[in-house]
């Protein structure tokens, strides 16, 4: 289910501070997981892992997420954090699976809360489903600093997309979620509920203050135009030539074109099974009274 695997920073392995990281491309979704490994201590992070759904057999699977362990073996890391930018609307998170495979801590944006309230009421969830983000094992605040290995990482909250995305700065790489695609294809989409493009906006000056030769990594990659698949940048070429913030584009231009863009838009087609698991952690929603496991459809609501 992996279309690529490559890896970045190896000519640096050594380095304090410098993340070795690799990123795992899920075709079906269009999605990049990342293994970030500290070269000096071969501790490592999850970020953004898929766990395979298949919505006409309504079957899950672990391919991906074995073959992102398998990467970490041959690696010899060990992972201390297994962490999400956001709670996705686009793919399942494997992040409970591989916590139980591999170790390490859940972590994501203390802004989940507020997300997780929304759609316990959407989905029915019920009294066994408290939105208070205890399904993750660490809910980051704006600035909060943590370590892996001996790498410094540091949390910015990036919300626009939803209001509890965050972003790592690790090292000499950010890791952005989908705050920011590669800058041939753009920006997030803010029409999910409580996103905002002029949040969004600011919320990306904020990561083009980084240093230009930062290294940017995105969640999700279209290849527009038929390009090979992509999604590591520098935030030098994010402030030049993304096409809907670089090169100075103003906040009022930035949100007339987000919102007309947004308008076209359908919805991600993973985006009801993929909330009623990412909203526990990366687990599925307990059995019902005969033993078998639901996701919901709720009718006429999106």
């Amino acid at each position: 289910m992996t279309e690529t695997v490559r890896t970045s920073g190896e000519h640096e392995r050594g380095v304090v501070g410098v993340p070795e990281v690799t990123g795992v491309f899920h075709r079906p979704t269009s999605s990049v997981s990342y293994i970030v490994a500290d070269p000096v201590t071969r501790a490592a992070a999850l970020i953004d892992t898929v766990l395979d759904y298949d919505q006409k057999a309504g079957r899950t699977a672990t391919d991906s997420a074995d073959a992102l362990a398998a990467a970490v073996a041959a690696r010899g890391l060990s992972v201390a954090w297994i962490l999400e930018t956001h709670l996705h609307a686009d793919h399942l998170s494997a992040a409970a699976y591989l916590k139980e495979r591999l170790g390490g801590r859940i972590g994501i944006g203390a802004g989940v809360t507020e997300i997780q309230k929304g759609f316990a009421r959407l989905f029915n969830a019920g009294p066994d489903f408290t939105p208070d983000g205890s399904q993750f094992d660490r809910l980051f605040a704006d600035g909060e600093r943590f370590r892996i290995g001996k790498l410094e990482a540091t949390v910015l909250h990036t919300p626009g997309h939803t209001p509890g995305c965050v972003s790592y700065l690790i090292g000499d790489a950010v890791f952005v979620g989908d705050a920011l695609f590669m800058p041939d294809y753009g920006t997030a989409r803010c029409d999910f509920p409580g996103g905002d493009a002029r949040t969004l906006y600011r919320s990306i000056q904020r990561l083009l203050t980084l240093p230009d030769e930062t290294r940017v990594f995105t969640a999700h990659d279209y290849g527009p135009g038929g390009r090979a698949f992509a999604w590591e940048s520098t935030v030098a070429e994010q402030r030049a030539r993304n096409t809907h913030v670089g090169g100075g584009i103003g906040e009022a231009e930035f949100v007339r074109l987000r919102e007309a863009r947004d308008k076209e838009l359908e919805p991600p087609n993973l985006i009801l099974p993929a909330l009623q698991v990412n909203m526990r952690g990366g687990r599925l929603p307990p059995p019902e009274e005969n033993g078998i496991v639901y996701l919901k459809i709720p009718v006429n609501r999106l």
